[in-house]
């Protein structure tokens, strides 16, 4: 029976220092690597027929709760129907070429704030964002996303 408790406790201080680690490298991410995993889950689920990621609970791992809720209302008072994709600032895309080449720079600083250039896809479908980040909670989360167009070129 000992020998069944000691098994059991060390069991059981592994499995916690594993939580501990993992939630520790999560939080200690950088605002690259919080960008492309961002970009790599959402363009995947963007992929799926039937899905959309905004309304997944999954979005509050990457973006901030102010702007996903934002988001949310204006999703459901119909205001994207004729805009282009908040996150991409494109109406279509080509999810596998987007997901081969997704291509996040190094970010730059300003008073808090991380921003990091995001170039999606190849070629001439190529689209460039920037994403705005923070640290909220230990953890970096996109609290707005711009994009590099010119006015008169950007996507209504």
């Amino acid at each position: 029976m000992k020998r069944y408790i000691v098994l059991f406790t060390a069991s059981l201080v592994v499995v916690v220092c594993s939580l501990f680690q993992a939630s520790a490298i999560a939080q200690s991410t950088s605002p690259e690597a919080a960008t492309k995993a961002f970009y790599t889950w959402y363009v995947t689920q963007e992929s799926k027929p039937h899905v959309y990621p905004l309304i997944d609970k999954q979005m509050y791992e990457f973006v901030s709760k102010s702007t996903v809720d934002l988001l949310r209302t204006e999703y459901k008072q119909n205001k994207f129907a004729d805009r282009a994709d908040y996150f991409t600032n494109a109406q279509d895309f080509d999810s596998k070429d987007w997901l081969a080449h997704i291509v996040v720079r190094p970010a730059f600083m300003v008073d808090g704030v991380a921003i990091v250039p995001v170039t999606l896809g190849s070629g001439d479908d190529k689209m460039n964002v920037l994403a705005f980040l923070r640290k909220l909670d230990g953890t970096w989360k996109i609290i707005k996303v711009g994009d590099t167009q010119d006015y008169e070129n950007s996507p209504q």
